[in-house]
């Protein structure tokens, strides 16, 4: 006679539906407590490196991209404009306007890296071999001198700066240093005469006789272009006192600038 197997119970695997609401209940109690805890911030590192000697591991809050940067140095690359830099960029777009309304190209502008740079035909301010201005130089003058005061706060330095040329290969140092030191001085005085919002102290006057020509001195057409009077106006930085010419000048030179009270060593 044949033996029957048994067969067994049903539900055999009902064990697995306690084990898995037991491990629910386990990652519940576990998030529970991880909600509850604080991270210690140098335990932390030394578990990161423990895996990766060579890891660095960011001690600030701000979040971070996913190469690593720093969410505030991911906006395009472009560094935040400030209000100098808006006010020099509406100094250069007039100084520009200017320039194109003149019937010639006896006004040229052009910027720099940080600094506005004006060129004129000397024939615009003074008549041959003479320093005094002309009533058109001064009447160029009363409509750029408006625009200066607008920004006269952000001027770190406005620099005038006189040339000549050598007439048919002649040069006596001392007039040829003279005129172009004279007509420099001229524009630099009339602007201050002529302005309340730009500090004194910021302008400059340079002569350089013919020695910093822009064309040949061989034929008079060149020679005209050589006769010139250039102004560079300079933003500084409001927030970065070392970017101040004054102070540095104060600075450099080891004296103590008047009306600035000096701290103790």
């Amino acid at each position: 006679m044949a033996l029957k197997k048994k067969k067994g119970g049903g539900g055999g695997a009902n064990w697995m539906d306690t084990y898995g609401d037991m491990v629910t209940l386990l990652l519940c109690f576990f998030v529970l407590l991880y909600s509850m805890s604080t991270i210690d911030q140098e335990k932390w590192m030394m578990i990161v490196q423990s895996f990766n000697r060579t890891a660095e591991v960011s001690t600030d809050d701000t979040p971070h991209g996913p190469d690593g940067m720093n969410q505030d140095e991911l906006g395009g690359g472009m560094p935040a404009t400030t209000e100098m830099d808006s006010k020099m960029e509406e100094l250069l777009q007039f100084l520009q306007n200017t320039a194109a309304a003149q019937a010639d190209d006896s006004i040229t502008v052009s910027e720099g890296d940080g600094f506005i740079y004006v060129s004129f035909d000397s024939a615009v301010f003074f008549a041959g071999d003479k320093w005094e201005l002309l009533p058109a130089g001064k009447e160029l003058l009363d409509g750029i001198i408006p625009a200066l005061n607008q920004v006269g706060i952000y001027i770190d330095a406005l620099e005038i700066s006189g040339h000549t040329a050598s007439a048919m290969g002649t040069y006596d140092p001392a007039w040829d240093y003279k005129l172009s030191s004279m007509r420099a001085a001229e524009v630099a005085a009339y602007i201050l005469a002529n302005s309340n919002d730009i500090d004194p102290a910021r302008v400059q006057s340079k002569g350089y006789g013919q020695w910093r020509p822009v064309a040949p001195n061989d034929n008079e057409a060149d020679r005209s272009k050589n006769r010139r009077v250039e102004m560079m106006i300079t933003g500084k930085d409001l927030e970065d006192k070392l970017s101040d010419s004054i102070a540095q000048y104060y600075t450099t030179t080891g004296r103590d600038q008047p009306g600035v009270t000096q701290s103790a060593p």
